[in-house]
């Protein structure tokens, strides 16, 4: 089966029982700030095990091109850490992307940058791509503290954060409000650190000094947020035992918290030497978790919350409104297709009301969205169920397909 060129993926699994051992994809969240760094840091530096998703592809891509004009395609991440990386190496190019690319806000970071003495003009329209680079201003005043917003994406933070030690005065951000996301932040520092910089993050601040890069080698860690589907899997199966390769218990991967928050949905984590194994456990009824931290895990969750039964209650979602997707609209779109919801119950808090047991086969949007396919595709453990756009999981996981298909799930392509 070859799901990379139909329109609509059947799914469904014959014995709803899971066993067996999967290689997870690494990390691209990993993978693109070490690509970065690696550019920063000179001649001399090693990544083992970088990511298969196309978003590294493309940002690797994009650190060798000669040609003036770039293409972030549908990639979020690439587009925020490549802007920060043009500016501060004072390239003159211009950077663009797909329809919805040009749609996702880039104004916070733009606006950093210039206050940092970058040279970038807007082609189309005000805060958002494509961006023209001309250059930096050598003679500008460098701040010591620029303010940012802490309940924007991370990476625009991070973006900052990779760069800052190459400013005269190095950064200190002043990250204000309630702080999203806070582990990748975290992992930025830690990447950063391997190759040499030192950082410091307290309660709300963030002091990168002016310092060098140096030459390393890092071995990327496997990808927690492709965990998670599994972690799903292992929860609505009549039987699982899964083991996955490759992940780290001290993880830099905010989205480690999978195996804090899916104790409470059915599944047991084992950790061994370089893998996790998944046993099915008994699940609770109803449970509340803040995704501040680990806003990708929130369609997961949602999803096989609905699927269980457990009404659970879901907050720090603010920046599922601009991901791939709104995904905030789409989950509910999908989920009240199995008779299921995600209900705004006002000051930011949402409920997933619990679906019902559907006869038809539902089909699920997935809106360009690799996590929509894959958060969804686990309900083919209750029933037949179909993908639209299958091939959007190569944005992360390109591999997913085949993996379900050698644990036993059964796919149909159709075009």
């Amino acid at each position: 089966m070859s799901a990379t060129g139909s329109s609509l993926l059947y799914i469904y699994h014959p014995t709803q029982i899971l066993a067996g051992t999967v290689t997870l994809p690494a990390s691209k969240s990993e993978s693109n700030r070490a690509l970065i760094i690696e550019a920063l840091s000179g001649a001399g530096s090693k990544l083992d095990n970088l990511s298969e998703a196309n978003d590294t592809r493309v940002i690797t891509r994009l650190l060798q091109e000669t040609a003036t004009e770039l293409n972030a395609e549908d990639a979020g991440t690439v587009m925020r850490f490549m802007t920060a990386y043009l500016a501060v190496t004072g390239q003159q190019k211009t950077i663009t992307g797909t329809p919805r690319m040009l749609q996702r806000p880039i104004g916070v970071l733009v606006d950093a940058l210039r206050e940092l003495g970058a040279q970038i003009d807007y082609l189309g329209q005000e805060g958002y791509p494509p961006l023209a680079f001309r250059g930096i201003d050598r003679n500008h005043n460098y701040p010591a503290t620029l303010q940012v917003r802490g309940d924007i994406s991370s990476q625009y933070i991070s973006a900052l954060l990779m760069v800052a030690p190459l400013f005269p005065n190095g950064l200190t951000l002043e990250l204000t409000g309630k702080v999203g996301s806070r582990p990748y932040i975290q992992m930025t520092l830690a990447l950063m650190k391997h190759f040499g910089v030192e950082g410091h993050f307290e309660g709300n601040i963030v002091h990168v000094p002016p310092q060098m890069y140096q030459p390393a080698h890092y071995i990327i860690e496997s990808d927690w947020s492709g965990a998670s589907y599994w972690y799903s899997m292992v929860a609505l199966a009549k039987e699982a035992t899964v083991e996955l390769k490759g992940l780290r218990r001290n993880s830099f991967q905010g989205d480690s918290a999978i195996a804090t928050i899916m104790q409470n949905i059915g599944v047991e984590t084992t950790y061994n030497e370089g893998s996790v194994t998944l046993t099915k456990t008994a699940r609770t009824r109803v449970f509340s978790y803040d995704f501040s931290d680990c806003p990708d895990l929130a369609q997961t969750i949602a999803v096989v919350c609905a699927a269980k039964g457990i009404a659970a209650e879901m907050s720090g979602l603010e920046s599922l409104r601009i991901k791939e997707t709104d995904r905030i609209a789409a989950l509910q779109q999908e989920l009240r297709q199995i008779g299921g919801d995600l209900e705004d119950i006002g000051n930011g808090v949402f409920r997933v009301k619990p679906a019902v047991a559907f006869t038809s086969v539902p089909e699920f949007q997935t809106y360009e969205d690799h996590r929509m396919a894959m958060a969804f595709a686990p309900l083919a453990l209750l029933s037949k169920v179909a993908i639209h756009e299958p091939h959007v999981v190569r944005k992360s996981y390109p591999r997913f397909w085949q993996d379900l298909e050698s644990m036993g799930f059964a796919l149909e392509a159709s075009n």
